[in-house]
């Protein structure tokens, strides 16, 4: 009888508890600190009559302090528990959103307040969520990031759905809109932190999730032992450099087609030159890409690194080439949004899959916060480079710019990652950087 109780508790693996809690903080503080803000943006600057750029300017000040501060969340996250700092990123996200409620016509209030929330969605979201899954998963951590990323998009749904009624209302406004969002966003990660998040207590309960057909070999036993490189061990090699250089080319193709695909879609339909709805485009795209983040981290599982950064940038390159020709052939919007929606995952959830599986466990979240700081780069300054190209230019010459950093950053991430795998099965890194 206890032999049979046992057997029922080891097989219960609460990781998957962990991907249901990084769901949720996907869905809820992530979603309200990254994807309500530029919601928000016409309603301020309507009311405070502030210009439309010094405002937005809260974008690029949030990413920089963000991306300036997630190599040191990271490092923190091997000091401190990870209880107490999704806590503290808890407070930081909801708090910080209620205070927008109160900035009023003070503009650098909003700077400050923007730093503040960005942080904390650093050390819950950007950080927080892939340690804890790297910490729990040593197999299927394709799957369960995607699961876990899906979240985000899923949230956006009912979020954007309560943002249209709130800000609407005359007795809400932006104002109440601002104190709801960030009372939402503080008691359900607070409520999450508190309940769910924890890291693993023991390898048995990291044992619970090795597939019975695994144990029959050494080779992947040993792939569940903890290993790593030091951060200082990493950044000394120069396929990690390849690979941040490379994710600032991400940052500058992800800056065009995520963020210019709907006005240049906007602007045809607007000519005649398409005939199918820009909006009905855009919402296929977020459909896309919550499946592309659950399939994504399949792929990542059943087909490895590599072979899924090359499938990306093949996807990457039809998704350009389908902007460059849509106006001819109007069916490849819908295309467009396939292809570009499903390889979201490759930098969504690519720099989590690839610092885990190219530098191991020992400083995590201190080499993801380096390559998250090197794509946030490359995102803030793509966007005013894609707009000078597109000012002088034109369209078409914008997007070929697009797909050619496209393939710079794939061609560079998989030159690194393809040498550093090999480098590390010529080592054994497994072992002869086992972490005791």
């Amino acid at each position: 009888m206890n032999s049979s109780n046992n057997n029922k508790q080891n097989n219960f693996f609460y990781g998957w508890v962990i991907v249901l809690a990084c769901l949720l903080i996907q869905a809820i503080p992530f979603g309200v600190a990254s994807n309500l803000p530029p919601t928000f943006t016409n309603y301020v600057v309507n009311a405070e009559g502030f210009s439309y750029a010094s405002f937005t300017l809260i974008f690029t000040i949030g990413t920089f302090v963000s991306a300036i501060c997630s190599p040191f969340i990271g490092k923190l996250f091997s000091k401190v528990n990870a209880k107490i700092l999704f806590i503290i990123g808890s407070i930081f996200v909801g708090a910080g959103f209620m205070a927008y409620s109160i900035a009023g016509n003070k503009l650098y209030a909003y700077y400050v307040i923007a730093a503040i929330v960005q942080v904390g969605n650093a050390i819950v979201s950007a950080i927080g969520v892939p340690t804890l899954i790297n910490s729990w998963f040593k197999f299927n951590k394709g799957t369960a990031l995607g699961i876990a990323f899906c979240g985000g998009g899923v949230g956006n749904i009912v979020l954007q759905t309560l943002a249209g009624k709130w800000l609407n209302d005359p007795s809400i406004g932006y104002k109440g809109a601002y104190l709801r969002f960030g009372l939402i966003a503080l008691i359900g990660s607070l409520l999450i932190s508190i309940f769910l998040v924890r890291m693993p207590k023991s390898e048995a309960e990291l044992a619970a999730n090795v597939p019975k057909k695994k144990l029959q070999g050494e080779e992947d036993v040993a792939h569940h032992v903890s290993w790593g490189y030091t951060i200082g061990e990493a950044t000394k090699m120069s396929q990690f450099w390849i690979i941040a250089a490379s994710f600032i080319f991400v940052g500058f193709y992800v800056s065009g087609f995520a963020l210019q695909f709907i006005a240049y879609f906007q602007s045809l339909e607007a000519s005649g030159v398409l005939l199918i709805s820009a909006a009905l485009l855009a919402s296929m795209f977020g459909l896309f890409s919550i499946f592309g983040n659950l399939l994504g981290g399949v792929l990542f599982d059943k087909l490895g690194l590599t072979k899924c950064f090359a499938l990306a940038a093949a996807l990457v390159v039809i998704a350009g080439l389908c902007l460059l020709f849509v106006g001819n052939i109007n069916a490849l919007g819908y295309l467009f949004t396939l292809t570009f929606g499903i390889s979201m995952f490759s930098y969504v959830m690519g720099p989590s899959y690839m610092t885990s599986s190219l530098f191991g466990d020992r400083d995590y979240g201190a080499i993801l916060g380096i390559i998250q700081l090197f794509f946030a780069v490359g995102f803030a300054i793509g966007t005013p480079i894609f707009s000078i190209i597109l000012d002088k230019t034109g369209w078409t010459y914008a997007w070929i710019s697009s797909i050619v950093f496209a393939v710079i950053a794939y061609g560079g991430l998989l030159i690194a990652c393809t040498s550093i795998l090999k480098i590390n099965r010529e080592n054994n890194v497994h072992e002869t950087k086992r972490i005791s």
